[in-house]
């Protein structure tokens, strides 16, 4: 049986440019999922560059899998609107967790590497993976797809499982 590699944190930071469901605005939240679990943000209403700073953690289990999301404009009275969707491959930042590993970084702030924008994600622009004291982090700006406009912004950070004491 496989090793856990660990917990993911995901800040979900802010939504830019995202499009128009309503009259004039939109009610966005964001839905993350990760294999068979589901996070959401909270609605920000009449916004179409939210804010929502929410953190959302998600077990991580082999095989590691894509990190998806779905914006939504909540309606009251119909089912919510779809504003796009984004994925991001998590394979590089368990690569980049492994390597701190190997390295021993554990102070400071070292750039593992980057990650450029393909078909394997949904980058806006290429994204450095890091460890910032001992913890492999990863910012990122994803582009909605299936709409006209639309960009989420992302902060990842992976959170290894505790080490069992040798005997």
């Amino acid at each position: 049986m496989g090793e856990s590699p660990g917990l993911l944190k995901v800040m979900v930071v802010q939504g830019k440019r995202l499009v128009i469901r309503d009259f004039k605005s939109s009610d966005p939240y964001v839905v993350v999922k990760l294999g068979s679990q589901t996070a959401k943000t909270k609605v920000i209403n009449s916004c179409l560059n939210p804010v929502w700073n929410e953190e959302l953690s998600f077990s991580l289990s082999e095989p590691v899998g894509v990190l998806n999301l779905e914006v939504f404009d909540k309606d009251r009275f119909k089912a919510d609107d779809k504003m796009g969707h984004a994925h991001l491959s998590l394979q590089p930042i368990i690569s980049a967790a492994r390597l701190r590993q190997i390295i021993g970084a554990s102070s400071g702030e070292t750039t593992l590497r980057k990650v450029v924008p393909d078909c394997d994600n949904c980058l806006l622009v290429e994204s450095s993976i890091s460890c910032v004291n001992g913890e492999v982090v990863q910012s990122v700006w994803l582009r909605l797809c299936e709409v006209e406009s639309g960009e989420i912004e992302l902060k990842i950070k992976l959170i290894d499982p505790p080490v069992a004491p040798s005997r």
